[in-house]
């Protein structure tokens, strides 16, 4: 039986499907089962692993030299559909038919030289399409059957005429026309008839044409939500002729001038905007790229706007305009040295002035609606500020003096101003003359940015009467001893706190009382090392943590457990985390709340390795416990066998030593030149007293005294032990002991007095000379072996400060000393 042709055709295109049927991993999930990217695969088909519930599919930069029937799989859930820059050329009747519920359809950059009659017959949903830089050359597409389409963008083509197709005017909803960059010279009467029947919701873009020529009257009487003719004239010349042109159009918004990107142009007109005053808009924006040597009329055929916004502009002065409806004033930068004087316009309410470069602030007023003041950026130096330069502007809510140069304020600087409710002054060098009154009357204040100020915050009573302030800024500023403390006490309904990057090394836990209603909490870049103050109760409220860049190793387990209970985003990176197993409960709380946790990624510990890449996250504390388990162990049994080694060392220390020296061979004084009369045992804590009295006395003195002194005369290179032995005990006539509780407690100081004792054993003579430079107990005494008992037994000296008991001292030391 021979099979129909029509059931021939849908088996060829499964087999085709079938055949071109990719493995499933050509496309990256954005949203599991709904949205797709395939970009730049190189493929040459639609995968047919897409799943049928796919709303959103990128295919852009992929080849698809022809679109027909058979290249779409069965989407009928597809939405958005993006082949921009598929190489296609042709586009066959109902090729669409398999994905016929697009919404938006997205063909730009494709080099279409067929458009199939029925091409997008199916797609009665479509909203938008876009054909840019499609190689169209006219309007007149077969899309009778977009009834529901809103927008069609259709830029960068060679169009050359404005020509609309008559059935868009029976689209509804259709509300955008994108013409920008096409090859439109001339615009006729009969070219705008169809946007007169659209109706008021029509944006019409017509920006980078070459226009020459608009026929007067071909925009009469048609009213656009938007107009864009940035840079659509060839000469300046034809856009004054085509702005004249436009006489009758009213338009929402207008969009005119050049792009930020073009050259500036020199222009001998001044007027050549006036065609503007024939024009009715609410709003315009524009850059302005012509300058001139004479006063360009700038604003004067703007005196009914509503909205006025220059991005950019080449002019030195702003004439004053009497303004009629205008609600919004932004301008960006000018060549204007001076902010202008905005006053007597009873319907501004918001003024933005963003110069980028220096310039002088005189004031503003009568504005008695004005409620938005933004003069950031300007490089501002202002001496007293701010009430005198706002006179009869009560109602001012936002007031932006950031990033400028310096202000000064004296007391009470914000009277009159008692609405303000956003107040931003960050980096701009503030010198406060009172720091008590810098708020006074700002009852209404919520939101105060004060970062980077060059404010040293003190103990004063900066923030009073700001019941209703919720976010606070103060980073990059500093305090005075413990002014945190005290700071924020005032603040019941704070909110948002900043105080970052202010060189913090401690926070008090009563730093938070009274504000308990914190939600964020910055202290990122500081020098904390403690977070004690999170359990307190007033935190409890927050749900925002940033302690980033700080000193911080550890948190203990009892601030772990007292967290904030809503805490949503703890910021712990770029700390030095201590990552040992003496730290396990943190490093297991930061592994089971990686949740909450910000940039766990750079978590690092600095512990293993200051350079380590090693996460905290990866950081095993099972085995912690194996190794606290045998490390036990060990310990055990290490204790076990030095407390043993010790006793017996102790027991038999006199025993071993004296074996070491005679190992070495001994040879008495007699039996040897020695180079010192006296060998100084004594803590280096003591080092003073030896240097400026002992020294000074014995070696200065008639006859001299030769010391030896082991931070002088130890020979560089060779061990302590020997220095002591050869140098000192050895080498030495007599030995002088400096008794001091630093003696007691220094190891060295035991050693050489226990050598020297064996000396005393071997010789049977007093060549052992002690000092007391400080009354030591004696149980403490018994520290040094041998020490208790040679006092006991022998005579010694005893320091004082007494001039007579001091030269009784001197005298009996020296003849202890030369005593053979």
């Amino acid at each position: 039986m021979i099979m129909p042709f029509v059931e021939w055709m849908i088996f060829l295109c499964l087999i085709l499907i079938l055949v071109n049927a990719g493995k499933g991993h050509e496309c990256t999930t954005i949203i599991k089962n709904m949205e797709y990217s395939c970009s730049g695969r190189n493929l040459t088909h639609i995968p047919s692993s897409l799943p049928f519930t796919v709303t959103s599919l990128d295919f852009s930069f992929n080849f698809l030299s022809s679109l027909h029937k058979c290249v779409f799989p069965v989407l009928l859930n597809l939405e958005v559909l993006d082949l921009t820059r598929c190489h296609i050329k042709h586009i066959e009747n109902d090729t669409f038919y398999n994905v016929k519920n697009l919404t938006t359809l997205i063909l730009t950059g494709n080099p279409i030289t067929y458009f199939g009659p029925g091409c997008l017959n199916s797609l009665h949903n479509l909203q938008r399409l876009v054909l840019v830089d499609a190689g169209l050359s006219s309007l007149q597409l077969q899309m009778n059957n977009l009834t529901k389409l809103q927008e069609l963008r259709v830029g960068t083509n060679n169009i050359q005429s404005m020509s609309i197709p008559p059935f868009l005017s029976t689209f509804k909803d259709f509300s955008l026309l994108d013409l920008h960059a096409n090859n439109i010279s001339i615009i006729k009467s009969n070219d705008t008839v169809v946007l007169r029947e659209i109706g008021r919701n029509m944006t019409l873009i017509l920006s980078m044409n070459p226009l020459l020529h608009i026929e007067p009257g071909a925009f009469k009487g048609i009213y656009l939500k938007e107009f864009h003719i940035q840079s659509a004239f060839v000469s300046l010349n034809a856009q004054k002729e085509c702005l004249e042109a436009l006489a009758g159009l009213s338009v929402d918004k207008l969009f005119t001038g050049s792009y930020r990107m073009q050259w500036k142009v020199k222009v001998t007109d001044a007027s050549y905007l006036d065609g503007l005053c024939s024009v009715n808009f609410n709003e315009i924006y524009f850059v302005l790229k012509e300058w001139s040597d004479s006063k360009m009329h700038l604003f004067r055929c703007m005196i009914n706007a509503t909205k006025i916004t220059l991005k950019r502009g080449y002019f030195k002065s702003m004439e004053y305009i009497p303004f009629h409806r205008l609600k919004e004033l932004y301008l960006g930068p000018t060549l204007l040295s001076v902010v202008p004087l905005i006053s007597h316009i009873p319907s501004l309410e918001k003024l933005v002035v963003k110069n980028n470069m220096p310039m002088t602030f005189n004031g503003i007023t009568d504005l008695p609606l004005l409620q938005f003041v933004d003069l950031s950026g300007n490089f501002l130096i202002m001496k007293d500020c701010c009430s005198q330069f706002f006179q009869r502007t009560p109602n001012i809510r936002y007031m932006n003096f950031s990033r400028n140069s310096e202000i000064g304020m004296t007391d009470k600087p914000f009277s009159g101003l008692n609405l303000l409710e956003v107040l931003d002054l960050h980096r701009t060098k503030l010198v406060l003359v009172f720091y008590f009154g810098f708020l006074h009357g700002l009852k209404n204040l919520k939101y105060l940015d004060i970062s980077y100020t060059s404010i040293t915050f003190t103990r004063q009573m900066f923030f009073q009467n700001l019941n209703n302030m919720t976010v606070l800024k103060m980073a990059g500023n500093s305090f005075h001893g413990d002014a945190l403390t005290y700071l924020l006490q005032n603040l019941t309904g704070l909110e948002v706190l900043d105080i970052s990057h202010c060189g913090i090394e401690e926070i008090s836990r009563r730093t938070f009382i009274g504000t308990q209603k914190i939600r964020h909490l910055c202290l990122s870049r500081n020098k904390l090392m403690i977070l004690d103050f999170l359990a307190q109760p007033e935190l409890n409220p927050l749900t925002s943590l940033y302690v980033d860049k700080n000193s911080i190793t550890s948190i203990p387990l009892q601030v772990l457990q007292n967290l904030p209970t809503n805490l949503s985003d703890f910021d712990l990176s770029s700390n030095p985390i201590d990552c040992s197993c003496s730290q396990t409960d943190f490093i297991s709380w930061i592994i089971q709340n990686q949740n909450i946790l910000k940039q766990q990624e750079n978590i690092f510990c600095k512990t293993i390795s200051l350079s380590s890449d090693f996460r905290a996250t990866d950081f095993d504390t099972d085995s912690c416990v194996h190794k606290k388990r045998l490390t036990m162990v060990l310990s055990v049994c290490f204790v076990t066998v030095v407390v043993l080694l010790s006793l017996l060392v102790y027991r038999f220390q006199f025993y071993l030593q004296y074996c070491c020296i005679l190992l070495r061979g001994y040879r008495s004084p007699g039996q040897q030149e020695c180079s010192y009369d006296a060998f100084v045992i004594f803590s280096s804590y003591d080092e003073v007293w030896v240097m400026n009295e002992l020294m000074e006395n014995l070696e200065n003195g008639v006859p001299p005294i030769q010391l030896c002194l082991h931070m002088r005369d130890f020979q560089a290179g060779k061990s302590i032990a020997s220095n002591i032995i050869d140098e000192g005990i050895m080498g030495s006539r007599k030995i002088i002991v400096v008794v001091s509780q630093h003696f007691i407690d220094s190891a060295w100081c035991r050693f050489e007095f226990e050598l020297a004792q064996s000396r005393f054993m071997m010789e049977r003579n007093a060549n052992i000379i002690i000092i007391i430079l400080e009354d030591v107990e004696e149980r403490k005494s018994k520290k040094v072996f041998g020490l208790h008992k040679h006092l006991k037994k022998n005579t010694y000296l005893k320091w004082s400060r007494d001039p007579l008991s001091n030269m009784r001292f001197w005298i009996r030391l020296r003849k202890a000393i030369l005593d053979h």
